[in-house]
């Protein structure tokens, strides 16, 4: 009964992971740079346009809403090294990324204290820095989101892409 009872149990915990597994419905994507020998780097789900564009997708997020910048588990931004956006500081830390729509159509970059959360669960109030993004058209629209961490001067760049939106935003090692 004993050895019934354990093999149901380990079957239980199969089921139980691949439901977690197949829960993540789209590819996860990474992007990693070493500045000054220290790490940074993003991990995110990649959705597919699938036919739709950006502007039906993000268009419906009016002033003030907030885009999980991915899919499934929210996006994770790891630093071993404090970052200066312009003259914002994140320190080096493990935070959510998002990106909110401003009242001029803008985007600004949010890093929250809270990580590995759902995607849809953003609570404002964990966040810390906000960050403007520049916005430019990609040489061709993007199928998944991208997100690329790359070497700029002294720093770096993080860049955004999906569809016809590519944002940015660059930073230096402090």
């Amino acid at each position: 009964m004993r050895k019934l009872a354990m093999g149901m149990l380990s079957v239980l915990m199969v089921a139980c992971f691949a439901f977690v597994a197949s829960a993540q419905g789209n590819p996860r994507g990474t992007s990693t740079l070493t500045l000054n020998g220290k790490t940074v780097s993003v991990d995110y789900g990649r959705p597919s346009l699938k036919g739709r564009t950006t502007d039906e997708l993000l268009g419906r997020l009016g002033p003030g809403g907030v885009w999980r910048l991915g899919a499934d588990t929210s996006t994770t931004f790891k630093t071993e090294i404090a970052l200066a956006f312009g003259d914002v500081t994140v320190p080096a830390g493990e935070y959510s990324l998002w990106m909110q729509r401003q009242s001029d159509n803008s985007w600004k970059l949010l890093f929250n204290k809270q990580h590995g959360q759902w995607g849809t669960q953003h609570d404002a109030s964990q966040d810390l820095v906000s960050v403007p993004l520049n916005e430019s058209k990609p040489a061709e629209p993007v199928e998944m989101v991208t997100l690329t961490l790359a070497k700029a001067g002294h720093g770096g760049t993080l860049t955004i892409q999906w569809g016809t939106l590519e944002a940015a935003a660059s930073f230096k090692a402090k």
